[in-house]
């Protein structure tokens, strides 16, 4: 198969030949292939680039006629077909694809046979599950489950260990407790089985850490992998779309001869198609043709927008053909998904062929047809010729308020916002009733454009017509009346909203909550949470992470401490009442078998609460205690006085909140470490190395490490990563690589984490190795860790910015072995050349591309517009703006702030504020870099009380200073003899809990230096000493 040309590393040359067999017969397959579609052109560049799109274009424009023709023709029917299925693509929903998310769920089988249970003799463990289950999750009276379980004295074996896991499937940090207590107990030893059930449960946690753990400890004790085994291993990472990985997996199980199953092909083709890797999944949908395994007429949906996307036409026409054949879809819904697929991947052309195909097979070309294509024309930002088919349409009577919704859909793309409301407004002039998504849509664009009112009259006019709401168009509206700060309407709308059966969802309250964060609401902020658990609603991490930090920068404390509290009982909500079955058909607390479900009536224990080992009003009693004092000795007195009972959970979680206490969490680290009954684990230690690393305290992060061994606790490659990012990020890469060199001697394999801080530290400006980045980067590919996008643009901008552009190319042929798409990969490249200042050679690149060189220009836009700006050929960027939008393609945020960043460059404030304003006018939202550009802009210009305005609006509504914010303002604020201002801004970063560098200290105090502020200067010096003692513990 041609994926393995991606792991050419791993694989035998046995397994080469049978790749070339694949390949010869992959081109076979596609020869066969080429008439059944015109598109399939052989891609020659002329010497005349405007002739050939003028061809091109009048090619279109026949084609598009022809089509127009056939539509007006008497023989076409415009009625429905009986198939009814919508084809609703263009215009996002909160609930997405329903029937694909349920085909999904149906085929992500879970794989763990509860069949099995029972089969090891007639012995009931049902009520022994329930006692171990009542102690591993209850933790009664603060004593721990490890304790307790010994005291029981129960008789444990694989059974029982196997389905009081799968009880402890939604608290994995309590399984994993007790499946390393149990592997500790004399007689016990795992099996496959429990292994099996614990790798399940670490990888729908997503800690892939454990799971390479667990794995190398199934063949440290000989534990064989079965079948199940490698099947949930590729289930977890492809589902993370750790795409290099998983293929690994794969071919690992193919190596020893365990044949993968139809579960197996079906999610390996989902995963593929997901991550947009067609030409492998065409080579697996081949195999499962070949072995007979049926797909679902959802995968198929999949892999057909995944070709058509890809491009190959050919491929995308015959899976069509076989959902036919093989499946026996009808022939017009198979023909009507292609065509679906065609205008989602913007193939209009291909999609106009399709339809002239169908009408020379004498097909029905009903409205869903033309409904379709009307969606694809406008998604292409083809409106004009979407408008021609629409007359056709009202000829023949065949338009309604769904086919205006999809025009005015289109207009709404192009942000052509007059042409939207016009035909908005003659749609109901000719009796037409608007769409619930079309007066969703007009709502949510009025409200972009601070239009309340129009809005509003929008909102009523919908009651009013009796035109039925749904969550979206709730949420727009909830979401409008609290940004114009009318919060007791928005809480009126919600209301009457759940008096007529519609309930807010999670999506629903987190917009909720970010708008009343913009508008500072922060008692609102609370009652909206208040709300969300009452109508038991999971409270998520990103509200919680988006939350937390706006209120303690508001220094709302006591609200801050309700936000926790509210958060700690949604989690053990969640966990009230549910017992998750892993079995065979993937359907969680539905699959259950009468065996289970007689446990559940006769386990009331799992009704109730399950604690975690700690709860949140312990960590703010400690934090509140480390915020009482600098005094360690003091500290230390009040902690004695606490009757805590410290887990190595909350010690771990204490640690990660430590805040700017970097110095006494490291104390309370070494004096918590010596209390009765408690002991540190690699955790708890990894967090302190990483704590006393971050406060460049090497010396102490070198004492942990040396402790660590001296006790025998295990050293982990996390630990390794740890202390090699540390030294990296400090400048120090001589260190890093010897950590490096020291970690693979002791046996540690490395894991991606360690690969990519080490590559990172190598690229980076101090301590730079570009050599060994090199090695580094390549050695991770080959052991098939795949890098992130992050990596790779740090990656590529280091070599371009040191001119080897040859070893940059290399690269890239690596990275699209090991599965990155050519668009991709390429577009990061230019990207990064282009940051590198060179633009030529970026431009160049583009032209050579080819076939992909539409779908690369849409990746590069931005990259290629700021790189023109610095090299000051403002109007050639100025044209490629034009020339994107022309295509449909708006300007992003990179775009717009690139531009922004050239004219005050140019000292045309005007333009930039012009273009800042046409930004938000068009919806798109400015992020802390847009705002930084406009604080530079503004005191490069002189114009000191902009730039404070901008800032202190940014502080009010957000999004909030970053650390690079402040260090650029403060570097501004010296440049122009304000130091004493920005000593203000090294005060307020602290009080923000963001710590200044040691550039920041330096830049004031060598300003009021200038400034001839000497006194001041020195209580510069006093901060910095002070914030050092306050982080280091060996000070």
């Amino acid at each position: 198969m041609r994926y393995l040309f991606k792991l050419r590393p791993l694989i035998s040359n046995s397994a080469n030949d049978l790749l070339h067999f694949h390949l010869s017969k992959l081109q076979s397959f596609c020869l066969q292939l080429h008439s059944k579609s015109s598109k399939l052109h052989n891609p020659k560049k002329t010497e005349n680039t405007h002739t050939k799109n003028e061809s091109e274009t009048n090619s279109f424009a026949s084609l598009f006629n022809e089509i127009a023709g056939i539509l007006g023709t008497e023989e076409t029917h415009l009625g429905y077909s009986e198939i009814k299925e919508e084809h609703s693509y263009s215009v996002p929903s909160v609930c997405g694809n329903a029937t694909e998310g349920m085909d999904m769920e149906k085929e992500n089988t879970l794989v763990l046979e509860d069949t099995q249970l029972g089969n090891l003799g007639d012995l009931d463990v049902s009520p022994l599950v329930h006692k171990v289950t009542q102690i591993v999750r209850g933790e009664n009276g603060g004593v721990p489950l490890e304790e307790q379980l010994g005291n029981a004295g129960f008789e444990i074996d694989e059974e029982v260990v196997e389905k009081v896991l799968k009880r402890c499937f939604k608290v994995p940090c309590l399984a994993r407790r007790f499946f390393n207590w149990v592997k500790m107990k004399n007689g016990f030893r795992h099996t496959t089985r429990t292994y099996n059930t614990m790798i399940y449960i670490a990888g729908e946690a997503k800690e892939f850490r454990l799971v390479e753990e667990l794995v190398e400890e199934m063949e440290k004790n000989s534990c064989p992998k079965d079948c199940k085994t490698w099947t949930i291993l590729i289930l977890h990472y492809g589902n993370a779309k750790m795409i290099g990985k998983t293929l690994w997996i794969y071919e690992k199980m193919r190596e020893i001869n365990l044949e993968p199953d139809a579960v197996v092909y079906k999610h390996m083709l989902r995963v593929l198609c997901n991550a947009g890797k067609a030409e492998i999944a065409l080579e697996f949908y081949k195999e499962m043709v070949r072995k007979e395994i049926v797909l679902n007429a959802g995968l198929y949906k999949l892999l057909l927008k995944s070709l058509a996307q890809s491009g190959d036409i050919a491929a995308a026409y015959v899976a069509a053909e076989d959902m036919t054949k093989i499946c026996e879809i009808p022939e017009h819904h198979a023909y009507a998904c292609l065509l679906k697929s065609f205008c989602i991947a913007g193939r209009i052309r291909e999609a106009l062929e399709l339809i002239r195909d169908l009408k020379h097979k004498n097909m029905t070309l009903d409205a869903e047809i033309f409904e379709t294509l009307l969606k694809g024309l406008c998604r292409a930002n083809r409106t004009t010729d979407a408008l021609e088919i629409v007359d056709i349409m009202k000829s023949r009577d065949s338009v309604d308020g769904k086919i205006y919704g999809i025009i005015i859909n289109g207009f709404l793309r192009r942000n052509d916002f007059s042409k939207a409301f016009d035909l908005f407004q003659s749609m109901k002039d000719y009796g037409h009733t608007p769409t619930t998504s079309t007066y969703t849509e007009l709502m949510q664009h009025l409200f972009r454009m601070n239009e309340f009112e129009k809005a509003d009259e929008i909102y009523h006019e919908m009651l009013e017509k009796g035109v039925p709401l749904d969550i979206v168009a709730v949420t727009a509206i909830v979401a409008g009346h609290i940004r114009q700060n009318c919060i007791s309407e928005a809480w009126e709308v919600l209301k009457s909203m759940e008096e007529n059966g519609i309930r807010a969802n999670q999506k629903s309250y987190s917009v909720f909550v970010k708008e009343l964060c913009k508008v500072s609401q922060t008692e609102e902020i609370v009652k909206v949470l208040n709300k969300m658990q009452d109508s038991n609603i999971i409270i998520p991490n990103d509200i919680s992470h988006l939350v937390r930090p706006y209120l303690e920068k508001k220094g709302e404390m006591e609200k801050l401490e309700k936000v926790k509290q509210r958060q700690g009982a949604s989690k053990l909500h969640l966990q009230e009442g549910k017992t998750y079955c892993i079995g065979i058909t993937g359907n969680r607390s539905k699959s259950l078998n009468s065996d289970q479900i007689e446990e559940r009536k006769k386990d009331p224990h799992l009704l109730k609460s399950f604690p975690s080992s700690y709860s949140d009003h312990d960590i703010q009693r400690i934090r509140q205690i480390f915020s009482s004092s600098e005094n360690w000795c003091s500290i230390q007195e009040a902690l004695e006085k606490c009757d805590i009972k410290y887990t190595p959970e909350l010690v771990s979680e204490i640690l990660h909140n430590c805040g700017p206490y970097s110095h006494v969490a490291l104390h309370f680290f070494s004096w918590v470490g010596k209390q009765a009954g408690y002991n540190h684990t690699t955790d708890t230690y990894n967090m302190a190395i990483k704590i006393s690393g971050r406060s460049k305290d090497f010396k102490h992060m070198r004492s942990l490490f040396h402790e660590m061994r001296r006790i025998g606790c295990t050293i982990t490659s996390d630990t390794w990563t740890i202390i090699l990012m540390q030294y990296g990020r400090a400048g120090l890469t001589d260190i890093a690589l010897k950590i490096f060199r020291e970690m693979k001697t002791s046996g540690c394999k490395p894991n991606g984490s360690t690969y990519k801080y080490l590559v990172v530290s190598l690229c980076e400006g101090k301590g730079r190795k570009v050599e060994e980045a090199i090695t580094a980067f390549h050695e991770m590919i080959r052991l098939g860790f795949s890098p992130d996008k992050g990596l790779i643009e740090i990656f590529l901008h280091c070599l371009c910015g040191v001119g080897k552009l040859l070893d940059a190319r290399r690269s890239l042929e690596l990275l699209k072995k090991a599965g990155f798409t050519s668009p991709l990969t390429y577009s990061m490249y230019v990207r990064a050349l282009c940051r590198a200042g060179r633009l030529e050679e970026a431009l160049a690149l583009v032209d050579e591309v080819g076939s992909d060189q539409n779908t690369l220009a849409q990746y590069t836009y931005g990259s290629l517009v700021h790189g023109l700006l610095r090299m000051e050929r403002s109007e050639d960027a100025l044209a490629k703006v034009e020339s994107m939008r022309q295509i449909g393609i708006n300007p992003t945020v990179h775009v717009y702030t690139s531009l922004i960043v050239h004219f005050f460059k140019e000292k045309r404030i005007d333009k930039a504020v012009e273009i800042f304003e046409k930004m938000k006018e068009e919806g798109c939202e400015p992020t802390i870099v847009t705002y930084s550009a406009l604080i530079r802009g503004y005191m490069n210009c002189g114009k000191l009380v902009d730039a404070w305005n901008v800032f202190r609006d940014i502080k009010l509504n957000g999004p909030f200073p970053d650390f690079r914010t402040y260090s650029m303002f403060i570097s501004c604020l010296c440049k122009v003899g304000k130091s004493e201002e920005a000593l203000q801004l090294i005060s307020e970063m602290l009080d923000r809990g963001i710590v200044p560098s040691a550039i920041n200290f330096r830049t004031v105090f060598f300003g009021l230096n200038r400034e001839g502020k000497r006194n001041i200067a020195h209580t510069v010096l006093q901060k910095k000493w002070d914030l050092s003692k306050r982080r280091k513990f060996s000070m």
